[in-house]
């Protein structure tokens, strides 16, 4: 009788699995400060929104202006000869600079585009993508703020630079003109354009606060000129408030013939620019911390 006898197939021997050679994938580099300068100058720039805000407020800010340097070269012939040498002694064609309501429609538009510059992105809900591709909160807001500023104190320069020499030219036709050479001109022209940025970076630092459009832009209109109307020049805690707000520091700034005996409660142009920089350093401040740790 034969045994059975079990056969085991030979198995194939075995390779060792090799080893990959590839090198491990590097980590991103993390995006340095001035990729985040060009990405936010693109994002501004491919908004046609912003830029016809940019565009539609500044020729606002001109037409006021241009409007009422054109009234008075219209009716100047409705004033004595007493009256016409007394505005050109007194220097009243730097009123036309600048007006009031220009002024006004100034920091209404740039504090309105500071706020929707971020609010925009929370109501959309893209900055939690933003932070999410960028987790450098405070250098990616550093770079919206450095970026809103430059437009905006360009916005302010050929609103208040295309001002001056529109007004000028006009009441020059009436021999009542002023240059830039002549003093305090330049300044009215700074000052100006300055307030644009000043009042942008106001917004923008509401808006990272409350990080809602109407809210934010509500809240400007009420902090940057609603305020001021409430306080009183007369007594001094009111004085002392009302010069600490952006409108009356621009206000000193273009009032050429300001006198000092004429106020209860002076104040020197020196406090005017300081009022200006403290406004800009303390909102940009605001704004990049206020989205540091902040749920978005």
């Amino acid at each position: 009788m034969t045994r059975n006898t079990l056969h085991t197939a030979p198995t194939a021997p075995t390779t060792p699995t090799p080893r990959s050679t590839a090198s491990p994938v590097p980590p991103e580099p993390r995006p340095r400060f001035r990729d985040l300068l060009a990405a936010e100058w693109l994002t501004l720039r491919s908004l046609r929104s912003t830029v016809w805000s940019y565009v539609i407020g500044a020729l606002v800010v001109i037409a006021f202006n241009g409007g009422a340097a054109y009234d008075r070269y219209r009716y100047w012939h409705e004033y004595d000869a007493r009256s016409r040498s007394d505005f050109v002694t007194d220097g009243m064609a730097f009123m036309y600079v600048c007006t009031t309501n220009a002024g006004i429609v100034m920091m209404l538009v740039a504090g309105a585009v500071g706020a929707l510059a971020i609010t925009g992105e929370y109501s959309t809900g893209q900055i939690r993508a933003v932070f999410a591709a960028v987790p450098a909160r405070r250098s990616l807001m550093a770079a919206k703020v450095c970026v809103l500023t430059a437009a905006m104190t360009v916005f302010g320069a050929v609103a208040a630079g295309v001002s001056f020499w529109l007004t000028q030219a006009i009441l020059g036709a009436r021999g009542a003109g002023v240059s830039i050479g002549d003093p305090g001109a330049l300044r009215i022209v700074v000052a100006s354009t300055l307030l644009a940025p000043v009042s942008a970076l106001a917004g923008v630092a509401l808006g990272a606060v409350l990080r809602h459009s109407a809210g934010a832009v509500v809240s400007v209109v009420a902090l940057l000129l609603v305020l001021p109307l409430v306080l009183s020049d007369d007594r001094y805690w009111g004085a002392v408030v009302g010069h600490a707000m952006p409108v009356s520091a621009w206000t000193r700034l273009v009032d050429i013939g300001y006198d000092p005996s004429a106020v209860p409660f002076p104040w020197t142009t020196t406090g005017a620019w300081a009022v200006y920089a403290l406004w800009a350093t303390v909102a940009a401040v605001v704004a990049v911390c206020a989205v540091h740790r902040r749920d978005q």
